[in-house]
């Protein structure tokens, strides 16, 4: 049985064309891809993540059960910030990435990905040491990411938060559109400027309709997945179950980053991404340009020397750059920026490049 978001009636009204994900029915997309991705880079656009899951951790130990089992330090952050951080099992590699929500030392909200959340929730609840409680509030919320360039400045007049105060991956509460109770954070997946924006399932059609019918000069468009992988893959933004999975670990994903093997504190996969770093990561993921015609996707082989070495994990037509872009993995003595390589489209070996990433820079 698939699930609907609080939103799903506005996605028909609009003439979305929906289909299943994760469980869901949600909006591919309303006037094009293209259109609604050129929209987001441009000026603003709106998206309905409601199916994303929000897991709380509430108790006097929520900080350090926490600590024990994401990849970054969230002793880093204060209250009213957010931390991308990943999930990982003892062999290192990657059940989750998720956004941590910090509102006390005791109270944290966790988003994560639909495809993952009674997975993730079950993995929380076996893993569970301390006082602290475990709740999945999925139900509770309806969210929506706004963004894109005009995003902050159209929220601005139908906010009573000081947005000019809170900064990238903060969040504040406070009335969007009317409606209470509202967390705001300045998180996204698309490499633009913009808001997430929790609200009551109730709220969340006014609040749709509000940003959509905003009365400005500004151009809004309601924007679906289809949009939301392209962006993201302009940025090289990780999706699971493309760029990270249970077979990979953050460290050839490129997200060492997000993962701190100098802390005191151990968390669940830290002994063997210490192994992993010491040996070397013998694959490596990179951003290629297509040279040739054709789209690489996911699956499809890489190829040096005419044979397979490497695995596409996303790519697409770039709506921003109008040429074929690319994400996958390779040998990592052949990951160097401008090292050719070549994809196998339907059994023809197509040239491309790897390059620098992000593709897309303002």
């Amino acid at each position: 049985m698939t699930k609907r978001t609080p939103l799903y009636e506005e996605h028909v009204k609009l003439g979305a064309k929906i289909v299943e994900f994760a469980g869901w029915e949600m909006p591919v997309s309303y006037t094009g891809v293209i259109d609604e991705h050129k929209a987001v880079r441009s000026s603003a656009g709106i998206f309905d993540v409601s199916h994303m899951g929000q897991i709380e951790f509430a108790g006097p130990d929520a900080e350090k059960y926490l600590q024990s089992i994401t990849t970054n330090d969230l002793h880093r952050i204060h209250d009213g910030k957010a931390q991308y951080s990943i999930l990982c099992n003892e062999r290192g590699t990657v059940i989750d990435d998720i956004i941590i929500y910090r509102f006390s030392p005791e109270r944290f909200m966790l988003v994560v990905n639909a495809s993952n959340a009674s997975k993730d929730f079950d993995w929380f609840m076996k893993n569970k040491k301390g006082n602290v409680e475990v709740k999945d509030l999925s139900e509770k919320f309806a969210l929506i990411a706004f963004q894109g360039p005009k995003s902050i400045e159209i929220l601005k007049t139908l906010t009573d938060i000081n947005l000019d105060s809170v900064g990238t991956y903060a969040f504040a509460e406070g009335s969007v559109a009317g409606c209470k109770n509202c967390i705001v954070a300045k998180t996204g997946y698309t490499g633009e400027e913009g808001v997430e924006i929790f609200s009551s399932p109730d709220d969340a059609p006014k609040i749709w309709r509000s940003l959509l019918e905003n009365e400005g000069p500004e151009v809004v468009k309601a924007a679906g997945l289809g949009a939301r992988d392209t962006l993201r893959m302009e940025m090289k933004y990780s999706l699971y179950g493309h760029e990270i999975d249970d077979t990979t670990t953050p460290i050839e994903a490129g997200l060492s980053w997000a993962v701190k093997l100098d802390t005191p504190e151990d968390f669940i996969g830290k002994s063997a991404l210490l192994d992993f770093v010491g040996q070397g990561a013998k694959r490596k993921l990179v951003g290629f340009k297509l040279l040739d015609r054709g789209i690489p996707r996911q699956g499809y082989p890489i190829l040096i020397d005419e044979k397979p070495v490497g695995i596409v994990t996303s790519g697409t037509m770039s709506p921003s750059l109008g040429y074929p872009i690319g994400i996958g993995f390779v040998p990592s003595e052949n990951a160097k920026i401008g090292s050719e390589i070549f994809v196998d489209i339907r059994g023809q070996a197509r040239k491309a490049v790897i390059v620098k990433t992000p593709f897309y820079k303002k």
